[in-house]
This record gives C-alpha cells, structure tokens and sequence, in this order.
C-alpha cells in the first residue's frame, strides 16, 4: 500500500511539472499588463512583471536578475514606444533573440492607440520628450481593451492551439471593461463597440444627452465608472506628470497645468510660485500625483491654495487594493470624487 502511495505521490508530482512545462512563460514591463496577461491567459500562462506598481516606469535598472527571467520568457509584454527605455539593453542582456522588437515573442501593448500629444518641436529643452505621443496609455479603461487585444495575439502567437481559450477570455474582458464603464444597461441597449467609438470620439455625451430610449434621455441609462465620474466633467485640475492625459480625455476633466514645468524636470521654486498663481487664478483645488512622485510637495503646493492632494498608484500592485485593474481604477474615481466633493 505504502508503495503505490509513493508512485502516486510521484505521478502527481510528474504530472504537475509537465503541466508547469507547458505553461507560457510571460514577462511584462509593468504590472498593469501582467495583471491583464493573467486575465487572458488564467492557467496557460506564467506571468512576471518588471516595474513595480509604485515605480516610476521610465527609470528602472536593468538588473542581472531581469535578464535572468526574460531569458526564459516565451512572450514579453511591453508598451513598445519610449516610456521603458532600459528595455533594449535588458533584452540584450537576455541573449533571447525571440522577445526582440518585430519578433513572435514581443508584444508592443501600445499598438492601435490613438496616441495623444505627439510633438510638433523635437527639443532637449522640452524635458523628457516622448517622440510618438504619451506613453502613459493604462490610465483609460478603452486602452485596456487595446493593450487586452495586444496580449492575446501574443499568447495565441506562441500557443496556437489554445486560441480559442484565449479569445473566449479577451471577450469576458472586454465586456467586463464595457459594462464597469459603462453600465449594463446602457451597454445592453447599445453595444460596447458603440459606446467605444463614441467615446473614443469624443461624442458620447454629446449623443446620449440628445438622444432617448422608451421617453428617457440615453444618458439617464448610464452607469458604471462614468456615471460615478460625473461630477468630475469640465472640472479643473492640475496633475504632477502627464500620467493623466488618457484618463482626462475620457472622464472629462481638464489638465490646466502639471506640477513638472516640463516631463521628467522637478519643479523650481519659480515654477511652483506660478503654479500657486495660476491655480487661485482657475480657483483649482485638487492635485492628481502617483504616488512614486514627491507627496510633500504636492502637500506643499496644496497648503498654498486651500487644495486636496489625491496621490494613488497608476499600476497595479501600487497600493494595498489594487491588486486588479478593476480596483486600480475603482480607486482613482473615488478618490478623485472625494477630493472634488470636499471642495465644492
């Protein structure tokens, strides 16, 4: 009895190698997209990321230990334009000539995103410069659906045979996504695809506040993250970085300025004295930072002007609760409602 314990044990223990072996092994720069990578994939997939939730994305050091765990991945998750720009040299660093750029390894999460603030002036004095646009695309809900289509080629790419796992995953998603944003019944009056494409647009409110269904206007069916940030449209706010831009857009608030004069350039007194000014000028009283930058300035700033400072994580794992997309985002609407109803 003893010993068919032991070949049991065995077989158990074989059977859960090969299991692990057929794994895809995916790395993600952020952990955002590893977060995602993990809701596509579920348990075809391994997944580690780089960036911490409460790091700052743009200065990571290519650690030995990187290069270790990408020279075992068989798909690696980037954003793909100039926001991770230690990432050459650690794939480098890899030898794994799959996950190069162009290669079946490689997913670029940014593809298909209508990128905002692309440069017209390519200039050192301008701060850290993105030459494509804003790199900071995980701050809309409609981009995680984009960067959620991304990984799944990916995945399917390097595991053809569980394509239909994966698709069949990227649509509980992306209506997951859909029905946050929007509310269920909205969604099941109109369609995700629609509400996207007059989100995106930029015509949503536009359509659904002149528009009506059964003598109620559209916009009285709207639910989801979007209802909760109503009372967030056509307020002003500053941000520290342009880490909002995408979430702005979206929500309807407006960047007057940022805490940085420039991208990646700390403020100066001088900068601050106008900022201070501009703000008791526009009457803004709330500060959007994440939570890697300096709170004791943006503190500082807010003692200025009778402001709220709202500090949260951009990414997954960057605070306790935000261990989901779902909750990140659950987060950044509360908090950012808060600080605008103390104000108000």
């Amino acid at each position: 009895m003893k010993k068919i314990n032991l070949i049991v044990a065995v077989l158990l223990i074989f059977s859960s190698l090969v299991l692990a072996g057929n794994k895809l092994f995916v790395v993600t720069t952020i952990s955002t997209y590893a977060d995602i990578a993990k809701k596509i994939g579920k348990d075809k997939v391994e997944v580690h990321y780089i960036v911490q939730g409460d790091q700052d994305a743009h200065f990571v050091r290519p650690k030995p230990s990187y290069a270790v765990m990408l020279s075992k991945a068989d798909v690696f998750v980037s954003t793909g334009l100039d926001l991770e720009l230690w990432v050459p040299s650690l794939v480098d660093m890899s030898k794994n000539e799959k996950i190069r750029s162009g290669q079946i390894g490689f997913v670029a999460a940014a593809d298909g995103i209508d990128l905002l603030e692309k440069p017209t002036v390519f200039s050192r004095s301008e701060g850290g410069l993105h030459i494509y646009g804003n790199p900071h695309i995980t701050s809309s809900p409609l981009n995680l659906k984009i960067i959620a289509e991304n990984i799944a080629i990916g995945l399917e790419k390097n595991d053809p045979k569980n394509t239909n796992f994966y698709e069949a995953n990227l649509k509980k998603f992306k209506d997951k996504i859909d029905r946050r944003l929007f509310g269920d019944t909205l969604v099941n009056l109109m369609g995700g695809g629609l509400l996207t494409k007059l989100a995106n647009s930029g015509h949503l409110f536009e359509f659904l506040t002149t528009k009506a269904y059964k003598g109620k206007k559209l916009v009285d069916y709207l639910g989801g993250w979007l209802k909760e940030a109503l009372p967030l449209r056509n307020r002003k706010i500053v941000t520290y970085h342009k880490n909002w831009v995408y979430f702005a857009k979206l929500f309807g608030l407006e960047i007057v300025s940022n805490v940085e004069p420039k991208p990646g350039i700390p403020p100066s007194p001088k900068h601050v004295e106008e900022l201070v000014g501009l703000m008791r000028k526009h009457h803004i009283k709330v500060i959007l930072s994440a939570n890697y930058f300096s709170a004791s300035k943006v503190r500082e700033i807010c003692s200025k002007v009778g402001a709220v400072p709202v500090i949260v994580p951009v990414y997954v794992n960057g605070a306790p609760g935000t261990d989901d997309v779902f909750k990140l985002i659950d987060l950044w609407i509360s908090k950012i409602d808060e600080a605008f109803a103390k104000v108000s």
